[in-house]
């Protein structure tokens, strides 16, 4: 869908802000860029839709160069979400919300169609908002609308950098709960933002860690955690797992188990460490935990990536 070969990114003032990048995005795929402020990955996502140009390489849009493309042809099928929100102030919610399909020339009632559809999707009753200006809403129903902008007039793909870095800590759940339910009801290709590790592992299918312009890992949530590429990952998704406590509680991560699970190979018992737990599930898709001798649940790959993403002290990095 979207493949970086050697694609790099110099200033006149010699700074190598991307050093050839290789990279393959899928179709369909939630793909998040992560890493310390001044990484390369805003200028990565940026590339994409020729806001920056790049120095040296090539992008290609499902095999056609992106430099191919016309400017507003390649713009107008690439959805793009700001941490500013940016809506006009002067238009109603149903306005913001059809900029680019009146530009596309749609039928009025087509536009407000659409409109009505992408508000119901995240939770806006459109009777109540459709009329509303942007200032009689909150950051987060504001941002809300930002997001659905970006799929009115339905794109290929979606670029969002650090969409909900500005949030207080309530509305930023409540966005990343609606970008869940998007990703599996849309399944439009996204390319993420972030510098905040919590978000990444809740909503990415892939992740790309980025140091100093360059590619350090690329993998599920799941493998960057239970097989780190080296310390650097290792810490910043953890810092070496410094942050959490050796002994948690295991019985808040266990599911219940099925019967088809009883008496498997790999039984640990509650009082396991959590550097233990993380060893193990770098080796085993799946473990069962026992209490008392008594089997009380089980705690796989999965399992710890949600346990994670709702618990890790968010990584307080700035972008570049």
């Amino acid at each position: 869908m979207i493949k970086f070969e050697n694609v790099s990114k110099r200033y006149e003032d010699g700074t190598v802000a991307v050093n050839s990048l290789n990279l393959e995005i899928k179709q369909g795929e939630f793909f998040v860029f992560i890493g310390p402020s001044g990484c390369g990955k805003t200028t990565t996502l940026k590339m994409i839709n020729r806001l920056i140009p790049l120095s040296d390489g090539t992008i290609f849009i499902d095999g056609k160069k992106i430099n191919a493309y016309d400017i507003h042809e390649l713009r107008w099928n690439i959805g793009y979400v700001l941490q500013q929100i940016a809506l006009f102030p002067h238009m109603t919610i149903e306005q913001n919300i059809t900029v680019v399909p009146e530009m596309k020339k749609w039928p009025k009632e087509k536009m407000k169609q659409r409109a009505y559809e992408l508000m119901n999707m995240v939770g806006l009753d459109p009777e109540n908002y459709a009329d509303r200006k942007p200032n009689e809403l909150s950051g987060g129903e504001q941002q809300r609308i930002g997001v659905i902008r970006a799929l009115a007039a339905d794109p290929e793909i979606i670029l969002m950098d650090e969409p909900f870095s500005a949030l207080d800590p309530i509305s930023r759940e409540k966005l990343q709960d609606d970008m869940i339910d998007l990703k599996r009801n849309l399944k439009k290709t996204t390319v993420f933002v972030t510098h905040d590790m919590q978000e990444a592992l809740k909503l990415a299918d892939r992740i790309c860690m980025m140091k100093d312009g360059e590619i350090v890992q690329v993998g599920t949530p799941q493998e960057l955690v239970t097989n780190p590429a080296n310390d650097f990952v290792r810490e910043f998704v953890g810092g070496k797992f410094g942050n959490w406590p050796n002994h948690i509680d295991l019985e808040a991560m266990v599911q219940p188990l099925a019967s088809s699970e009883m008496h498997p190979s790999i039984v640990i018992p509650v009082s396991t460490s959590f550097s233990e737990l993380l060893t193990l599930l770098s080796v085993h898709e799946q473990l069962v935990v026992e209490n008392d001798g008594k089997q009380i649940g089980v705690i796989n790959r999965q399992t710890l990536i949600q346990f994670l993403s709702a618990h890790m002290p968010e990584r307080g990095m700035t972008d570049e």
